[in-house]
């Protein structure tokens, strides 16, 4: 009888992580469907301190990147959508989009590029470390916006999360 428990205690953890996960990852998608996703030509192209792009190789889309203006007081865009098909990384696609927002930023007068991220990879730490951006804080048991407040979830949907900034004038 105890070999059930032995055998049942980690089916129901691992049960209830991927349940949740699933949620917050869920709620997260909902979220950006209902802000910029939703109407993608809209939200970027109403504004001249946004801008999304594209990167086709092979007539195949392979990576995106945006930015997206903060007030103008601040003086920062913040990068935002970064994202690279796995084919297609450590194959330039990464830093080529990364230059876009740093070129978009420079153009527009802004002083500050920033972005926060819950990547898991190394990899994609060191992308932006290679583009010049450096850690400013990280923040343990971060809440994905999309995400509810239940104590399942902040049990078992845990999440870092990195901001990064990069000064455009000594870029």
């Amino acid at each position: 009888m105890c070999w059930w428990v032995i055998a049942l205690v980690p089916a129901v953890v691992l049960g209830c992580r991927y349940f949740y996960s699933m949620r917050v990852i869920h709620g997260y998608l909902k979220q950006a469907m209902s802000r910029d996703m939703r109407d993608i030509e809209g939200f970027y192209r109403k504004s001249s301190d946004s801008c999304l792009w594209v990167a086709v190789l092979e007539d195949k889309v392979v990576g995106l990147v945006a930015a997206v203006g903060q007030q103008r007081s601040s003086g920062a865009v913040e990068l935002q959508r970064m994202s690279v098909d796995r084919r297609f990384r450590r194959c330039g696609v990464g830093v080529a989009l990364g230059l876009k927002v740093l070129d978009f930023a420079a153009a527009h007068g802004y002083s500050t590029v920033v972005l926060g991220t819950t990547a898991y990879t190394p990899a994609a730490h060191h992308l932006y470390q290679r583009l010049g951006f450096r850690c400013v804080g990280v923040t343990n048991g971060y809440v994905t916006p999309g995400a509810g407040w239940s104590l399942m979830e902040r049990i078992f949907y845990k999440v870092r999360h990195h901001y990064y900034s990069l000064d455009v004038q000594n870029c």
